[in-house]
């Protein structure tokens, strides 16, 4: 009973073993945010008109938030060369979020135009970059440019029709992959300090029964 107690004793007063568990268990926390980042991404996918709205919601209160923060900074810093220019942008934060705020569905339409866009001249620069430098990556740099310039292409076919879908499909596919992302950071890390944990066993082996020994 004794040998047995000042094992545990000795367990418990091992630093590397004590950070070894907290690493575990932060690792495992991180898992399980993963797990709920990729819940959150399939509803938002299966109710995008949903996901949609609360992403514009969740953008436009980013966006009154950031803009208060840049107002206080601006008061605080008001003798600086840059006063009235983080005045103006704070401002433009401000209205910014609270326009989406107050239409959401219209802003939604406007995202959705700027995220076509976006792909749109993205598209051509990838296809432009891969025909004029014909690198290593070429055929890579070839499907990226069509897919960019076909998803610009359906998007802006389907305006303002599919704002209601588009912006929500886009965040839950980001919440999806981050959430699959963050599992397998979490269970990988997880395997590996287990991995190091059997292999200082293996290494020091009769080190708890010395230490109990030496206890009693």
């Amino acid at each position: 009973m004794r040998a047995d107690r000042s094992k545990r004793d000795a367990k418990k007063r091992d630093p590397k073993q004590q950070e070894t568990k907290e690493l575990n268990r932060g690792f495992g926390l991180l898992a399980l945010l993963g797990v709920v980042l990729v819940v959150a991404g399939l509803v938002g996918l299966a109710y995008t008109g949903f996901a949609t709205l609360t992403s514009m919601f969740l953008f436009g209160w980013l966006l009154l938030l950031g803009g208060v923060v840049g107002l206080a900074q601006a008061v605080q810093s008001r003798r600086s060369n840059y006063f009235w220019l983080a005045v103006i942008v704070a401002a433009v934060n401000l209205a910014a979020g609270f326009v989406i705020l107050r239409r959401p569905e219209a802003s939604a339409e406007a995202l959705t135009m700027f995220a076509a866009l976006l792909f749109l001249t993205g598209g051509v620069f990838r296809l432009a970059g891969a025909l004029v430098v014909r690198g290593a990556n070429f055929g890579i740099a070839l499907v990226q440019g069509a897919f960019g310039l076909l998803l610009g292409i359906l998007i802006l076919f389907g305006w303002p029709g599919n704002s209601l879908y588009v912006i929500g499909t886009f965040f839950s596919l980001a919440l999806l992959f981050d959430g699959l992302s963050l599992v397998g950071l979490g269970m990988g890390a997880r395997r590996i300090l287990g991995l190091v944990r059997d292999d200082d066993g293996k290494d020091t082996p009769g080190a708890p029964d010395g230490a109990g020994k030496a206890a009693e």
